[in-house]
């Protein structure tokens, strides 16, 4: 029976409601460390800027292929089978990719030397990187179980432990960063030191809650690792795409000066948090759309999507108000340097535009993760940004001498294409699936 769209509100607002806290969470402990660094010094917000821009493109992958399991348990639970005896395989599969992400991480270190950066950041990029690296196995385990309990629609615990960790994360960084007593300022490693810490916090406090909560079996089954990488892969691969492409804007200004990579994480770390919101609507339509899609239950199938997009788009117009009535303010709280100031305040107002498109997308990718169609995702992200974004911004970075400015003009164009490509293909799986009935 058809509900009411205040229904829809309600349920999908119960998962994301408490992800939203711990996605805001999360970003926070990175939004912590670069309000820390551009305290302490612009080389030191420069240095992480590079370090994590890169890292992230690499264990971003991994994070991807993770992300397949709430919508694959959660269909499974539509299909009404057991999804609980998936833990123990969800955990090896998660800790091999940690694993392979961190060899890689490890290679790519040599290669730093080779970028061109400011010779005075080399040395802080590679202690940075060197040290989290190895904290890659806590952040994949909070990954594997949070997405685990997300299946099963516990999302309260879990994003608590992650919003507990936004004060410990900045108590460690204050105390290694600064010095404190005894304790002498170690500035970047100070950093480096307080994310492997907080990271393996996360993924031990929710190890030892899922023990304490449910009972599992030592379960093989070798068709879940291949449909997590059927639908994961897709996933990962576009997320992949889409983080390479903001990131490489760091990686490639910063060898023009340090101070375009960390006015690029500084801008990033604002959207994102924003970004947050929307994100935790869209885990929430993958779960609901999912479990909708398993029990072959078109309605609520397309009230999901319908209500849940609604709900992106709205909040990211609230957003983009706020971004562009405040640049000023919101950007002054993460650094006093007036050059930093200068190239980060005007990108605010392109900022403010692309993140409605932004909020878009990101309901619909959470509508396609649901009906296991992430292949559509992975290629209107490659479209958009490899194919536009990044040769449009770099054209109008350096032929036109935008600079950072110009990447940002190419983002927003893609964002926009983005939307046109998966808006095009929703349409089109729903006049399939309707014409299938």
């Amino acid at each position: 029976m058809a509900q009411n769209v205040k229904y829809y509100i309600k349920e999908l607002l119960n998962i994301a409601l408490p992800i939203i806290m711990g996605n805001l969470g999360f970003i926070l402990i990175g939004a912590g460390d670069v309000l820390i660094a551009g305290r302490h010094s612009t080389d030191t917000l420069a240095a992480i800027s590079i370090a994590t821009a890169i890292t992230n493109c690499i264990q971003t992958f991994g994070i991807g292929l993770i992300s397949s399991v709430s919508p694959l348990l959660s269909n499974y639970r539509g299909e009404k089978k057991s999804a609980k005896k998936y833990f123990f395989p969800t955990l090896r599969f998660s800790m091999l990719l940690a694993f392979l992400v961190l060899i890689a991480i490890l290679l790519f270190l040599p290669v730093i030397d080779h970028l061109k950066f400011e010779p005075k950041l080399v040395p802080m990029i590679k202690e940075y990187m060197f040290i989290t690296t190895f904290s890659t196995f806590g952040a994949y385990l909070h990954a594997a179980v949070k997405e685990f309990l997300q299946a099963f629609e516990i999302v309260f615990f879990p994003n608590l432990v992650t919003f507990i960790s936004v004060f410990l994360n900045i108590g460690l960084n204050v105390v290694l960063v600064f010095g404190f007593g005894p304790i002498p300022s170690l500035g970047v490693v100070g950093l480096a030191i307080a994310s492997f810490v907080v990271r393996y916090f996360m993924g031990f406090a929710l190890l030892i809650y899922c023990f304490k909560l449910m009972r599992f079996s030592n379960h093989k089954d070798w068709d879940y690792y291949r449909q997590m990488m059927k639908i994961g892969l897709p996933i990962s691969v576009a997320i992949l795409v889409e983080f390479i492409a903001f990131n490489i804007i760091a990686i490639i200004m910063g060898r023009v000066s340090g101070v375009y990579a960390a006015a690029q994480n500084l801008v990033c770390t604002m959207t994102t948090i924003s970004f947050m919101v929307p994100l935790a609507i869209s885990n929430a339509i993958a779960v609901k759309v999912g479990f909708a899609n398993g029990a072959s239950n078109f309605i609520d199938l397309r009230k999901y999507a319908k209500v849940g997009t609604f709900m992106c788009v709205c909040f990211m117009l609230l957003s983009a108000m706020v971004f562009s009535s405040f640049p000023h303010f919101l950007v002054g709280l993460f650094t006093n340097d007036t050059n930093l100031m200068k190239i980060s305040v005007p990108i605010m107002y392109v900022l403010a535009v692309f993140q409605i498109f932004d909020g878009l997308q990101v309901a619909l990718a959470g509508v396609f993760k649901g009906v296991k169609k992430t292949k559509i995702v992975l290629i209107a992200n490659f479209v958009a940004y490899w194919l536009i974004s990044i040769p449009l911004g770099y054209t109008l970075a350096f032929r036109y001498h935008l600079n950072i400015m110009g990447f940002w003009f190419g983002l927003l164009f893609a964002a926009i294409i983005l939307c046109s490509i998966m808006l095009s293909m929703l349409f089109r799986y729903i006049r399939r699936f309707m014409l299938a009935q």
